[in-house]
């Protein structure tokens, strides 16, 4: 290839995504091998955990000098290749497990979700002076799905740039955190919770989907399983929370331009669900669907590599210490009140 026609080729549009997605990719191959490694995975740390922690320190150390070259195809990778794998993960459920969840999933998950955002409210504005667009940000991203919430949730509160910022910065933070604390803690609670209440739990507290998926997977295949489901049931709330959030940013701003919000509804959490409907038939040859799964595992990994790629110290500093304080309160909520939940409720209806 001569020097012109690879400028050309550098040019086309595809062409800018391939370093990020080769970046993402080494960094999943060398994380598959650690986390197979029969010490690191009894420790706890699979393969989606140590790809979260390796592309964390490249995000730190090298990624500044290559995030001009690489920043779109992380981009992808953490936004499009999880959404994906979200998608393709349904090659491993049937609608049989999905029912297995059942209407006390649903209700845990819309108690945990109303619960968080009433208490972010209440402490945006009368315990840390926050302002509404930061409280309701950051309060969304606890409740339902992290960034995914907060970046939908944009639109709608009409939030500075900044303010977006500052939230995702905290619910990826305590999120991350979140995916090495809940296996530590399986031990712990074990007495009240089977692999499968635990992966409900798991699904029902943990903010970021990518999270869920590496905190359920380090426990138990039955524990990643109802994790998941649980926290797709809890993403698809977030079309109805957006309306909710549309309906009151409008009471409480009546002079407003009277530009309709823009609503995002999850269309990979629904897609989701109909693949695991669609797997319940056994239509596809198993050979296929084990091909599948297995191109699900890369998508996952990849998507949870860029997620630590873009994961920056510095995050702290922009957060500011209020913020902090309030995703903080938020996640003790979310382990301790969400677990509460859980409990009282797989009681009554399990």
């Amino acid at each position: 290839m001569t020097a012109a026609s690879l400028k050309q080729h550098s040019h086309h549009p595809l062409w800018r995504y391939i370093p990020g997605l080769v970046l993402t990719a080494i960094i999943t191959g060398i994380a598959i091998e650690v986390g197979s490694v029969p010490a690191i995975a009894g420790a706890g740390f699979s393969a989606l955990t140590v790809a979260i922690l390796f592309g964390m320190v490249v995000g730190n150390t090298i990624y500044p000098k290559l995030g001009q070259t690489c920043g779109d195809g992380v981009i992808f990778s953490k936004q499009y290749l999880l959404r994906l794998g979200i998608i393709l993960y349904g090659f491993r459920l049937t609608f049989a497990q999905i029912a297995d969840v059942g209407i006390s999933g649903l209700l845990i998950d819309a108690l945990t979700l109303c619960s968080t955002f009433a208490l972010a409210c209440w402490l945006g504005h009368k315990v840390f002076g926050l302002d509404r667009e930061t409280t309701w940000l950051i309060g969304a991203g606890s409740s339902i799905c992290g960034a995914a919430a907060i970046l939908a949730a944009e639109p709608v509160v009409k939030a500075q740039a900044s303010k977006v910022t500052v939230a995702v910065a905290t619910v990826v933070i305590f999120g991350t955190i979140a995916i090495f604390v809940y296996p530590l803690m399986y031990p712990l609670v074990s007495q009240w919770f089977t692999p499968e209440t635990f992966g409900i739990y798991t699904g029902s507290t943990m903010h970021e989907v990518a999270q869920v998926v590496a905190a359920g997977h380090a426990i138990s295949p039955e524990t990643e399983t109802a994790a998941v489901i649980s926290k797709m049931l809890r993403v698809m709330m977030l079309a109805p929370f957006l309306l909710f959030m549309a309906a009151r940013v409008k009471q409480l701003t009546p002079q407003g331009s009277g530009k309709k919000s823009k609503i995002t509804i999850p269309w990979f959490a629904i897609l989701f669900i109909l693949v695991a409907v669609f797997n319940s038939f056994h239509l596809l040859p198993e050979s296929l669907v084990n091909a599948l799964v297995t191109f699900d595992t890369l998508c996952l990994a990849m998507a949870m590599a860029a997620l630590g790629v873009t994961t920056h110290v510095s995050a702290l500093k922009k957060a500011g210490v209020r913020p902090l304080l309030m995703a903080l309160v938020l996640f003790i909520w979310l382990i301790v009140g969400g677990g509460a939940i859980n409990l009282v409720i797989q009681s009554l209806l399990g």
